[in-house]
Parts: C-alpha cells; sequence; structure tokens
C-alpha cells in the first residue's frame, strides 16, 4: 500500500489512482482495463491541450481521435453513461495537477465533464464540495474541491438546509439484497454497499460502478438470514488498505475475515485473513454487524446461534462467543489480540466478550459525535428493542436474553430475575412490527437540525421512526415514514441502515434499491 490513497481525499488525483496493467489482446479487453486506457487517454490530452496547444493558439481538435477510439471500447463493453462518469473523474485529476480546466471549453477538446456546475450548492459529479460560490479561501475551492483545513472538516463546502423535514431520494437500484452501506473514513466521494449474495458494490459520483469491489459468492451460504452481513474499514484504511467482512461461511459457520484493497482503489485484492471463525448451530439470529470504536478496537456483534428462545442458552452463557458484543484488537496480534481491558480478561468468560445477553442484535452504532452504543435487537415473540450504552462504559453490559425480552420477563415467563440486567432505552410490542432494523443517530453535514436524532425501522411494518437520547431517556418519538416517502418512493422491506463519510443516512431495501436521507 503507497502513501498515494492517504491522499485521495485532499488531493484526489483520482485518474491516476485507477492505472493498473492491462491487457494488450484486444480479446482480453474488460470494461475495468478499458475504463483505464481511456482516463490516460483523457488526462494526457488534457495536458497536452493546455500546456502545447491553447497556449500557442492551436485548437485541440486532434487530440479527440484516440480518446474517441477508447470511448468506443467503453461504450462496448461498460454500462451505459460510463463516458461520462470516466470524464468526470479525469477532470478530478486534471485540476488536481495544477491546470485551468475551464480552459478546455471553446478549445476544441471534446471530452470535458459538462454535468458538474460549481458553485450551485448541490453536490454533483466530479466533486468534492459545493458551498455556493466560486471563491477559494473558504475551505472549498473555486473548482469545487478541498482546499486547506477542509482535509479535517468534512461538512467543508456543503450548504446547510434548516429544518427537519426529509425525504428518501433513491441512490441505487438493481442490486443483491442490500444489507448495509458504509464508506472508507474521509471518503466522501463513494459509498459501499452489501449485497447479502456474497458481493460488496460501489457507488462512485453517484453512479453504480459495474465492477464489485469484493465477491466472494463462492464461500458465502445465502439465504434467509444467512450471507455476506458486515463489513468494517479499517480507521487507517487510507494507508493500510485493510477491511473487515463478517459472513456465514458455506459450512454454516460465521466467519469474520481481513480484506486488502488492491491497486485499483475500486476493486478488492484476492485473497483473506481469517480472523475469527464462530461455529453455528441453525441457520437464523447471525448478527454479523462488524465496527470499528473511537478505541481503534473492533466490535463484532453475534447472535444467540439461531432456532427458537434460545435452546442452547447461550445468551447468557460467558462460554460461547454467540449471543455477546465481542471486542478484538486487529492490529495487536495474529490475528488478533483482546485487549486487557475487556471486562472478563482474568476472570471468567472468554476474554472476547464485552457485553452479553442479545438475541438477534441486528444494526447497530455508534454515535460519531458521543460514542455512545445503539444495539437494535429483534425480539422472540412479544417485544422488539433498542439497547443504548454510553461512550463511558467499561464493558460488561448483560442486555437480558433470554431470561427477558425486552423489559418483560422470558424464561421464566414471569418473576425472573432482573438483577443487573440493563433494560431497554426503548421497546414497542409486535402489534407495531416483528423485527427491528437499528439505525444511526443523525451527524451529517446537510441536515443541521437532524443531529441527535436516532433513526430506525421495523422490517415487517415497514415503518421508520425516530428519537433523541436526552439524559439518558428516549424522547421526542416521530414517525417519519410518510414524510420520506413523500416523493414517490416506496420503502418496503427496510434491511439496514448506512452511513457515508460525511455522516448522511442512508436505507437499504432488500428487494435491491439503497435511499439517501436529503432535505424535502
Amino acid at each position: 500500500m503507497t502513501g498515494r490513497l492517504s491522499t485521495q481525499v485532499c488531493a484526489f488525483v483520482v485518474g491516476l489512482a485507477l492505472f493498473m496493467p492491462v491487457a494488450t489482446a484486444r480479446a482480453a479487453e474488460t470494461c475495468q482495463t478499458a475504463s483505464a486506457k481511456f482516463l490516460v487517454k483523457v488526462i494526457n490530452g488534457a495536458k497536452v491541450c493546455l500546456v502545447s496547444r491553447l497556449p500557442n493558439g492551436r485548437t485541440c481538435d486532434s487530440l479527440n481521435r484516440p480518446i474517441d477510439r477508447r470511448a468506443d471500447d467503453i461504450n462496448e463493453l461498460c454500462p451505459a453513461g460510463d463516458v461520462a462518469r470516466l470524464t468526470c473523474s479525469a477532470r478530478l485529476a486534471i485540476i488536481s495537477s495544477g491546470l485551468t480546466y475551464a480552459s478546455l471549453s471553446g478549445g476544441g477538446f471534446n471530452y470535458i465533464c459538462n454535468t458538474a456546475s460549481c458553485g450551485n450548492g448541490q453536490l454533483e459529479a466530479g466533486e468534492q464540495c459545493d458551498d455556493g460560490n466560486v471563491f477559494g479561501g473558504d475551505l472549498c475551492s473555486a473548482t469545487c474541491q478541498f482546499e486547506g483545513g477542509a482535509c479535517t472538516n468534512l461538512c467543508a463546502g456543503i450548504v446547510p438546509v434548516s429544518g427537519t423535514s426529509m425525504r428518501a431520494e433513491l441512490v441505487a437500484s438493481g442490486l443483491n439484497s442490500p444489507v448495509y452501506v458504509t464508506a472508507p473514513p474521509g471518503d466522501v466521494t463513494r459509498i459501499f454497499i452489501v449485497e447479502q449474495n456474497g458481493r460488496i458494490r460501489i457507488v462512485k459520483f453517484g453512479s453504480l460502478l459495474a465492477t464489485p469491489f469484493l465477491n466472494i459468492t463462492s464461500q458465502v451460504t445465502f439465504g434467509g438470514e444467512q450471507g455476506l452481513l458486515g463489513l468494517a474499514f479499517h480507521p487507517d484504511y487510507a494507508n493500510n488498505g485493510q477491511f473487515f467482512v463478517n459472513y456465514t461461511a458455506l459450512n454454516g459457520n460465521s466467519v469474520t475475515s481481513r480484506f486488502q484493497v488492491s491497486p485499483n482503489p475500486d476493486v478488492a485484492a484476492a485473497g483473506e485473513t481469517l480472523i475469527l471463525q464462530i461455529p453455528d448451530f441453525a441457520g437464523n439470529h447471525n448478527g454479523g454487524q462488524l465496527m470499528f470504536g473511537a478505541d481503534g478496537y473492533l466490535y463484532v456483534f453475534t447472535g444467540d446461534g439461531g432456532g427458537g428462545g434460545d435452546p442452547m442458552e447461550t445468551g447468557q452463557d460467558l462460554n460461547t462467543l454467540l449471543g455477546k458484543t465481542l471486542r478484538i484488537d486487529v492490529d495487536g496480534g495474529s490475528p488478533y489480540a483482546n485487549p486487557p481491558s475487556n471486562p472478563f480478561v482474568g476472570i471468567a468468560g472468554l476474554d472476547e466478550i464485552w457485553a452479553y445477553g442479545l438475541r438477534n442484535p441486528w444494526r447497530n452504532s455508534f454515535d460519531r459525535l458521543t460514542g455512545d452504543l445503539y444495539i437494535a435487537d429483534v425480539g422472540q415473540g412479544s417485544r422488539e428493542e433498542i439497547n443504548f450504552r454510553s461512550s463511558t462504559s467499561t464493558g460488561g453490559e448483560n442486555y437480558g436474553w433470554d431470561v427477558m425480552e425486552g423489559s418483560i420477563c422470558f424464561e421464566p415467563p414471569s418473576g425472573c430475575n432482573q438483577s443487573g440486567k440493563i433494560l431497554p432505552i426503548h421497546e414497542y410490542t409486535h402489534a407495531q412490527g416483528c423485527s427491528i432494523t437499528g439505525g444511526y443517530v443523525y451527524r451529517g453535514c446537510k441536515m443541521p437540525d437532524l443531529a441527535g436524532t436516532y433513526f430506525y425501522a421495523d422490517f415487517c411494518s415497514a415503518f421508520v421512526r425516530t428519537f433523541e437520547v436526552v439524559s439518558g431517556t428516549a424522547t421526542n418519538h416521530q414517525d417519519v415514514t410518510a414524510q420520506l416517502e413523500m416523493s414517490g418512493v416506496d420503502l418496503n422491506s427496510i434491511s439496514s441502515f448506512g452511513e457515508d463519510a460525511r455522516g448522511e443516512i442512508y436505507i437499504c431495501d432488500l428487494g435491491g434499491e439503497v435511499f439517501k436521507i436529503v432535505p424535502p
């Protein structure tokens, strides 16, 4: 891994990062190799135009011919619209080299990005920021690229919208069972979508790339609650290129593995390093989410192993990794180390365990501002619950399953011992829904009046609701489903939420769509 990716956000030499060795035989040409060749031609042609032709009063018409041939290859091998998308990617590389991109206009050079309108206050293809003006010195340059302190302020150049009204905007469709959305730290140009069948897709500058970032469908059991379920980028991903996934292996076990990005930042390298493999005995209640905390440790959320009523009594068993929140150090050992501050290190219980008493934690999140943890736990037959842990916690929480389901007794059905159990911060009965989908606390740039609002949903009822936590209590409960659907979208089977690098929130519909929560 080179230092090139560490400058991806601030310097952002996009086209140059894509150049890989390509096949020389036309028969071996792919969309990926054709795209790399096209980018080289556009960038080099534009530079010749700006440096040699235009300053000497010459036109750039003849530079189009070799690019035209590469564009024909793109149109033959790639999805419609890729020529325009790649041209906008080339624009960033040209701008980052210090050349005056606007001078290309009227000079006879045909491959100019016209979809971005810098200065209109809206993020568009090829822009890192757009603060509504074309002046530099305010963290967003005259060409809508980050400058100066914007490297540590991802909201630089974003024009906020007042109010708490919202709608859902379609970001991608035609996906195969999307179950998660995330992005590498600081990467404002892409989101990564986890498809349950074993692929990870990229939406880059608003376009769904044809080539998957990762494809492990051949080693994933896909169906029901099994599949590729989790993705987390290492906090230092820009330098080390490491990311982690959780999936159901062919033998039914829950696997957490480390992968590496390839020299092409939009494609992962082959090969994996097994981090954790947990034997499982049923096809449901897999958990599967992975998240890095502010402490730099990887948190792994596991279900109770499946069946109904926790038949193997794993939720309260500190000698199994099922039904738990695990906390491991992927940088401190091979394949990992247990942080010495974990609550069961040196006493009875497995050292990986951070918290226990979970049934099927389905979508959990850290508040990126406060570090507080929200865990949505799917219930048995009566209650759906959301658990809350303050960032000051030292771990060891017992969330109650299967002694309790939410705030009520489960085993035994009455008179259970509630001592030491953490009650949910919010719950609802199965008269309202049957399978909770946890979300995120909004900390994005575009809608500051929503800051502190936690979003969650129900897979069965397809509602989206919110609340805020004030002094440890869930308050200001709202149902925002109608608002989100007012633009004509239909939220059917909400499988997950997600965040991009700026903290904007996304919604996954298992039917194949991903939406972004945006101002009306």
